[in-house]
């Protein structure tokens, strides 16, 4: 069947994307019964180039895409965007709330052949927690997590009671508490861990590892799948083909022939303009696999001068138009929305406050007149600008030209993705090679709460986010978010963090927009998720 670009891509509202069809379910439910049939080898072309093996090192999707294919998980969520069981089997919460029993399911075996214990959740999960916003809040409840009784149980003993233990552990996104050997959890969480060993359906050939240039998948022959459909990132994990191979094209033009030719199956973002070309072709599917969209952000650094200084930040994100910035990156008005929602619009938690300049874009005078009250002494401001992602590439420049026009020098440093990446988590001096800002972007399930929400994390340099705001209101916010349980008082309390956020110029959301993913009608069961998944798919 074909689907049109427009038919696919147009945020709907947050109801209607929760409900769950009927007949999807059954069709998924028969090929989980008919069992794999092999095929060749699946060829994608994805977003950028693999470099990052590490997943809990970074939050680059290309880490966490990597992450998907080789490690599983506790929990996921379904597309419901409800917490189900995925290694685990069962668990129980002791009468007190204070002690959680997880019984792991039968069959789990890590990629070397060792089985799967409760001691590798405990090291997996605290070198998670190490470095995520959510996996923080967590661990700030957790007194000790340990393996039970026997090897196949995990126990978490909390502080005081905390309601949303079995979310975190869902997180579907950067960073993803994905669970490792315990040699490996034990690399401390600031360095990269030195094998590729996972429990996940997918096994890693390093042999054949090209960075910049392939990555390649195969199937791991001893995984052991749910038996539930698949539904987002949860259910059963079944492999249908032999190998998955991500190659690397910069150019989109011969991304898109090599679709159209067939050397290629799969093109995870490409570019909207070429979209049109892609619907009118028979034999491809055009589709936005994640109802939730992304939002495109820029983030400063608060560490250097002049960003140190709150209304040059302010300033900065003043001088900016949404709409500037989606009609250069995405063009077409069906495939964005202009939202000043950090939580992202059509979500519960959506709201506008702060966000008025952003949306409407009148903010050019108050840029002007916050620079002349900061005494903006025309410092160069370091942008970094990665030129080889079709979905970054544009941001930088527009974002470059409003601060220009508002009055600020900018110098806008062009490099790859993967470059960027390694640069942004260096604290140094701009006179050292550091810098002031940069642009993302992020699904709309990596930003949608104040716990997932990596830009809200008030820190500082010790435990934030790359930029490393430091705001304890932030945090005494986040924390009141978190162990509140009645929903209207918790948008509340996301309404003041982003109040909060916007007041003290940590991070702008500067569009929603929705890429449709691309791919040959020989490949069938492609899921829709937060991320791209490719279990489930027959060729």
């Amino acid at each position: 069947m074909k689907h049109t670009t427009f038919e696919k891509t147009k945020a709907r509202g947050m109801g209607k994307m929760l409900r769950t069809s009927v007949l999807s379910a059954t069709v998924a439910s028969l090929a989980l019964m008919a069992g794999p049939s092999f095929a060749q080898t699946l060829t994608a072309v994805k977003h950028s180039a693999l470099r990052v093996l590490d997943p809990i090192m970074t939050t680059a999707y290309m880490s966490r895409n990597h992450g998907y294919m080789i490690f599983d998980t506790l929990y996921a969520l379904d597309s419901d965007l409800v917490p189900q069981p995925q290694m685990v089997d069962s668990h129980t919460v002791s009468d007190d709330g204070l002690t959680y029993t997880f019984t792991l399911r039968d069959g789990l075996a890590f990629h070397d052949g060792a089985p799967v214990t409760g001691e590798d959740i405990a090291a997996s999960i605290a070198r998670w927690g190490e470095r995520d916003g959510m996996g923080q809040v967590l661990m700030s409840f957790v007194e000790s997590m340990t393996q039970g009784a026997s090897a196949n149980e995990f126990v978490i003993n909390l502080k005081e009671p905390y309601g949303l233990v079995i979310d975190s552990l869902a997180k579907p996104s950067s960073n993803v508490p994905f669970i490792m050997p315990k040699r490996l959890a034990e690399t401390p969480s600031t360095e990269p861990i030195p094998e590729q060993i996972g429990s996940g359906p997918f096994t890693w050939v390093a042999e054949e590892f090209q960075p910049g240039v392939k990555a390649v998948y195969a199937k791991f022959e001893d995984y052991v799948p749910r038996s539930e459909p698949p539904s987002w990132a949860s259910g059963g994990k079944v492999v249908n083909v032999e190998r998955v191979e991500w190659v690397v094209m910069p150019d989109d033009q011969t991304a898109l022939n090599a679709l159209q030719a067939g050397e290629i199956d799969y093109w995870e973002s490409p570019p909207s303009d070429l979209l049109p070309i892609l619907d009118a072709n028979p034999d491809v599917t055009v589709k936005n696999l994640n109802a939730l969209g992304m939002q495109t952000i820029m983030r400063p650094n608060t560490l250097n001068a002049p960003m140190d200084d709150v209304r040059i930040r302010q300033a900065a994100i003043a001088s900016v138009k949404q709409k500037d910035v989606l009609d250069a990156l995405v063009g077409n008005p069906e495939l964005y929305a202009l939202c000043g929602a950090m939580f992202v619009c059509n979500t519960p938690l959506a709201s506008d406050v702060g966000s008025e300049t952003l949306t409407e874009g009148n903010g050019m005078e108050k840029a002007k007149a916050l620079l002349e009250e900061a005494g903006y002494d025309g410092t160069p401001i370091v942008i970094m600008h990665p030129t080889d992602v079709g979905t970054l590439r544009t941001q930088p420049v527009v974002v470059a030209q409003a601060m220009r026009d508002a009055g600020f020098t900018v110098d806008l440093q062009a490099m790859d993705w993967q470059t960027l990446v390694g640069k942004r988590a260096s604290q140094a001096a701009i006179a050292d090679g550091g810098w002031h800002m940069f642009m993302t972007n992020w699904v709309g399930a990596d930003v949608f709460n104040p716990l997932v929400n990596n830009m809200v994390n008030g820190k500082g340099p010790e435990g934030g986010w790359f930029g490393w705001p430091d705001v304890p209101k932030l945090e005494e916010l986040r924390m009141s978010y978190a162990t509140e349980t009645d929903l209207e008082k918790q948008k509340e309390y996301a309404a003041e963090i982003q109040k909060v956020a916007y007041e003290e110029g940590v991070y702008a959301p500067i569009g929603q927009y929705f890429v449709p993913t691309a791919w040959s009608n020989e490949l069938e069961g492609v899921l829709d998720a937060p991320a791209p998944l490719f279990w489930n798919i027959s060729k």
